[in-house]
């Protein structure tokens, strides 16, 4: 027996004594997944979790081929509410998965203390929550000379986010758990939207709406 196979056993015998429950789907995209893939998937994907977080967890991984490359793209739900989210991309698909499950394990390392303490791992996700709605649209084209007056974008998806009520500091911990551009939330206290974002020299954005003045 080798050592994942080991682990992943102990692994499965601690969670259910505890009453854990442990589930990641994995699915291909323009392509077929294997047994042994899907297997390593779930097997690296417990040990990350177990490794830094004793609660149970639910996620998805998705292997997509487009052209030569493929991308893995990673979601995974902790039964304390904290949400985490990584993507990785390569010209083999278990390199993609690698990238991305390391991420995830970064992440978990990162905030292990927040996570292991059930007060602050709750903190982690704020307080209440409202749904906003939310609509994906076509970008514009790249091989226009020159957008159409009456350019219009299609609408590719319509869904809801979860609007949330957190600290700042919380929202951009929050914001750090993923590969999310920028997360909207609102401050305890008040009812106006506040956006935490990435900028291009790697800092972290706060936009305050309740600031906005003219």
């Amino acid at each position: 027996m080798d050592e994942v196979e080991a682990w992943r056993k102990l692994i499965l015998a601690n969670d259910h004594k505890k009453g854990n429950s442990m589930s990641v789907r994995v699915s291909g995209k323009h392509m077929e997944i294997g047994d042994s893939f899907r297997q390593k998937i779930e097997d690296q994907i417990g040990l990350a979790v177990t490794k830094y977080f004793d609660g149970g967890y639910s996620g998805q991984v998705i292997v997509e081929k487009s052209n030569s490359r493929f991308s893995a793209d990673c979601k995974l739900h902790l039964d304390s509410g904290v949400v985490l989210h990584a993507a990785g991309e390569a010209m083999d698909p278990q390199i993609a998965f690698d990238a991305a499950s390391e991420r995830i394990e970064k992440r978990l390392r990162r905030y292990k203390r927040k996570l292991k303490d059930h007060h602050s791992g709750n903190h982690l996700n704020g307080s209440g929550f409202a749904e906003v709605a939310y609509t994906v649209m076509d970008a514009v084209p790249d091989h226009e000379d020159e957008v159409p007056d009456d350019f219009a974008p299609a609408i590719v998806a319509e869904s809801t986010k979860q609007l949330k009520t957190m600290s700042v500091a919380t929202a951009v911990m929050a914001l750090d758990m993923t590969d999310e551009p920028l997360l909207l939330f609102r401050s305890p206290g008040k009812e106006q939207l506040n956006i935490v974002y990435r900028r291009h020299d790697g800092n972290i954005g706060w936009i305050d709406s309740a600031n906005i003045k003219g």
